[in-house]
């Protein structure tokens, strides 16, 4: 058995924030694979899924994302899951706006999701899929980036792309394991390089 979880904060003033698109993600993965749910268990949405021969939850903690950890660990403790078995969906101030990197293991950094994560298993040993929302541009406090909305941003359109490759890597993660997933999606989420202009290509 599998679980993929999408940390957020709960309510309709936090749907479109940078620090929601791992519950975005979690909404395609939930489009695809047409769960049963939802039910409110573990402080969170949770939906229940077939997959192939096994099974897969589906889970949306509602602790607001500093007690994400609570959640996550109450849910493993139900379903007897271990953190490999446990894919996590953020965002990422860290990677520019509409990337997506996919990592077996790590620590927290900056978020405060995933400090609570960590905390609450003690263990750094979940997969994850880190969507880039960008760092605070000069002037902007942390907590009001994270909790701005993005969708007007210059950047919206790859920050899309990133959720949607994010929802892709999840189920990638559920059908293949993350090693395959990591081999197929983080070269998919590199980022574009320009095609050299013809003054300055070589002749053949």
């Amino acid at each position: 058995m599998k679980a993929l979880v999408g940390l957020g904060n709960p309510g309709p003033e936090y749907e479109r924030t940078r620090h929601n698109v791992g519950y975005l993600a979690l909404d395609e993965i939930i489009r695809e694979l047409k769960p049963a749910g939802p039910r409110k268990q573990f402080r969170s949405l949770v939906y229940e899924a077939r997959r192939g021969d096994g099974r897969v939850v589906l889970v949306k903690p509602l602790t607001y994302m500093n007690l994400s950890g609570e959640a996550v660990r109450d849910m493993m403790r139900w379903y007897k899951l271990q953190p490999e078995d446990v894919m996590v969906l953020s965002d990422d101030i860290d990677l520019p706006p509409g990337a997506m990197r996919i990592r077996h293991t790590g620590g927290p950094g900056t978020h405060n999701g995933w400090r609570s994560i960590l905390d609450a298993t003690g263990s750094e040993d979940f997969p994850r899929a880190r969507i880039g929302v960008g760092a605070p541009p000069p002037g902007w406090d942390l907590r009001d980036w994270v909790l701005s909305v993005w969708e007007k941003d210059d950047g919206a359109a790859s920050i899309r792309e990133a959720i949607s490759l994010a929802a892709k890597a999840g189920v990638g993660f559920v059908d293949l394991g993350i090693q395959k997933a990591m081999n197929l999606y983080n070269v998919k989420s590199k980022p574009k390089k320009d095609a050299p202009s013809a003054e300055g290509a070589d002749a053949v």
